[in-house]
């Protein structure tokens, strides 16, 4: 793989990771006009995705090491804690579902271009619809597992390139009825086990990356993790600042460019 090839991937996944406007989808059509680009599977695209869940967990340490001592706390903050690993847990299961029942089929719709821009095209719209009719002002300690199930569903679907999978989740959280930093905030840590569940199905596929090409895919995991901490404090801020119109438009105009050119 060519090195300018990975740090161009490896940016582009770390700013549109966390940015509501489908990492995958971008990946897919950035990947479509390279020609020289190739990869085992999609393990590269994993493999970013890894770098990015890495900046998630600097990012958020205090919530993941507070996840990760909860059981063994007392107190109101550890029963909150407890509360919200269960709920993350329960809304891994159709996550997990989804991606071990469809993994080939959703791995052969990324080098369809045509459907990977309508669906950008679904990503404005979810994200438009959900800041529209966004009115709720529910935290963490009033998530229920209704909420965690639908999140999980939606996170599933989400490995289609082209659909957000931080837009979509976030959008279904806020016309739940969920604040915005809370649903943000729930959507970055749902993504930790699906992406290390995703990072397994493709250990296979390191077998077949040349021993050349590992400082290429070396840099494009470290340019990822960069730009991905940049990325979520940027969301974050567009979230509480009720924004999200912006990604609605970038992803229309983006889905409707790469449409036309598809044709």
């Amino acid at each position: 793989m060519d090195l300018f090839d990975a740090l161009l991937l490896g940016l582009l996944q770390g700013v549109t990771e966390f940015l509501p406007v489908s990492s995958s989808g971008h990946l897919a059509i950035a990947q479509h006009f390279l020609a020289d680009f190739s990869q085992p599977g999609v393990l590269f695209d994993v493999l970013l995705h890894v770098a990015t869940m890495g900046a998630v967990i600097l990012y958020f340490r205090r919530e993941c090491l507070l996840l990760a001592t909860a059981p063994f706390r007392r107190g109101d903050e550890a029963i909150l804690y407890r509360r919200l690993l269960w709920l993350l847990a329960l809304g891994s299961v159709p996550t997990a579902i989804i991606g071990l029942l469809f993994k080939g089929f959703f791995e052969g719709l990324f080098h369809n271009l045509p459907l990977v821009s309508l669906m950008l095209l679904v990503t404005g719209t979810l994200l438009f619809l959900s800041e529209r009719f966004r009115r709720g002002t529910r935290k963490e300690d009033q998530l229920t597992w209704k909420d965690a199930l639908l999140v999980g569903t939606v996170q599933g679907v989400a490995i289609i390139p082209g659909i957000s999978r931080s837009g979509s989740t976030i959008a279904a959280l806020l016309l739940r009825g969920v604040d915005g930093e809370t649903a943000a905030r729930f959507s970055f840590l749902l993504a930790l086990p699906a992406i290390f569940g995703a990072a397994l199905l493709s250990v296979d596929d390191m077998t077949a990356v040349a021993a050349a090409d590992m400082p290429s895919y070396m840099a494009g995991m470290l340019a990822a993790f960069g730009a991905g901490l940049l990325s979520i404090h940027l969301l974050l801020a567009v979230v509480r600042r009720k924004r999200l119109f912006a990604f609605a438009i970038y992803c229309w105009l983006a889905g409707g460019l790469f449409l036309f050119l598809s044709r």
